[in-house]
């Protein structure tokens, strides 16, 4: 049984977890709103950006047209699969980073059962020790995001680019990018999204631009300039979900555990007295004691 001292010394550092909690409570709580009106933002452009360019894929014999955009048209193979992870540099967030590295080796472990060789490149510090453990020597390469404090169209332009170049150079076949959509603050989805080459649905609907569109100059050159594009801005719409479900998920952690902290106070508190409460009794009982023997 802990002494008297021992509980008031664990009931004060109970206490200063508490602030702390709540204190980060607050910031993320701050900061989510912002992050939120972020991702709500680009959803509408990155949405409406892949439909033109599916559209305009579809239009063009069906993406598969002789001197298509290896973007479109692909490498020809579908041997090397690029996993995309995109987790955070912080932690104190829940199980976020956790789900989006659960869906990567989900897809990671699908992909190898159909013979196909996964690779690794990683956006953000949390997810490397368990990809690392669980597939060691598969992290090609990752892009650090530990200076930025908000994610930015340059960070997204940076990995764009560089995805483009190994996948220009032969590197990997297919890219898939795993990002956190954010719903609400207590709802984060681990999401997967095929960026290279681009991935045309198969209901595409080849009239969904109006036949009466002229394009200046043509199609393929208007596609040819989108297609790059296209995979700097879901990319950096991954990012922007990335932060908003990390502020989400950061601020519902902290919660429960500015929660959890009071009701481990409160119940450190009642032992303290109980055991405050014996221990004057027992003093009582001899003080008594003694009177009674004189």
């Amino acid at each position: 049984m802990p002494s008297l001292k021992e509980l008031k010394i664990r009931i004060g550092s109970v206490k200063s977890t508490q602030k702390i909690t709540k204190a980060k409570q607050m910031v993320a709580a701050a900061k989510l709103r912002k992050a939120q009106a972020a991702a709500e933002a680009a959803r509408p452009y990155s949405e409406r950006l892949e439909a033109v360019v599916a559209s305009l894929a579809t239009k063009i014999a069906g993406g598969s047209g002789e001197g298509a955009s290896p973007l479109l048209a692909g490498t020809g193979k579908d041997e090397v699969h690029l996993l995309v992870v995109a987790n955070s540099d912080r932690g104190l967030a829940g199980a976020f980073n956790a789900n989006i590295v659960k869906a990567a080796l989900a897809k990671a472990r699908a992909l190898e059962l159909d013979g196909k060789k996964v690779e690794f490149y990683l956006v953000g510090r949390k997810g490397r020790p368990v990809i690392n453990r669980t597939y060691p020597g598969r992290i090609v390469a990752n892009y650090d995001t530990t200076g930025v404090k908000e994610p930015g169209f340059d960070q997204a332009q940076a990995i764009a680019h560089e995805l483009t170049d190994m996948y220009l150079n032969g590197k990997f076949d297919v890219a898939h990018l795993f990002y956190s959509r954010f719903k609400s603050a207590l709802a984060q989805v681990p999401t997967e999204q095929q960026i290279i080459p681009v991935k045309i649905p198969a209901d595409a609907d080849r009239n969904a631009i109006a036949a009466t569109v002229e394009y200046e100059p043509s199609e393929e050159a208007i596609l040819d300039d989108l297609l790059p594009r296209n995979v700097t801005v879901q990319i950096f719409k991954a990012l922007l979900e990335n932060n908003a479900s990390e502020q989400g998920a950061s601020m519902t952690a902290m919660d429960n555990a500015t929660r959890n902290a009071g009701d481990l106070i409160n119940k450190l508190t009642i032992q303290y007295n109980r055991s405050r409460q014996a221990a004057i009794t027992t003093e009582l009982v001899e003080i008594i004691s003694g009177a009674e023997a004189l």
